[in-house]
């Protein structure tokens, strides 16, 4: 049976530090890459459901996902980043 790797878009959150006058200047140089993750503050939070592969891009896929009753909208096959066979 074949091995698949597939890349799942998921919604994170993650604490910084950062050195500045005012929260608008924190969150303006936390914007430009200017800050340092606190350790233990990464947290998942949910699938980003409203991301994902194409569905005219993907059409044999999304034919195959609703053949087996994947739910998905008519434009994005949910969450889903890339799929690939695994060598």
């Amino acid at each position: 049976m074949p091995v698949f790797h597939v890349e799942q878009y998921e919604l994170h959150c993650q604490s910084y530090s950062v050195e500045a006058d005012s929260e608008a200047e924190a969150v303006s140089k936390l914007l430009n890459g200017e800050g340092e993750p606190l350790d233990g503050t990464l947290e998942f939070i949910e699938v980003a459901e409203d991301r994902g592969l194409s569905v005219r891009e993907h059409r044999q896929l999304a034919d195959e996902l609703e053949h087996i009753g994947v739910a998905m909208t008519e434009t994005v096959i949910p969450s889903i980043r890339s799929i690939e066979e695994a060598s």
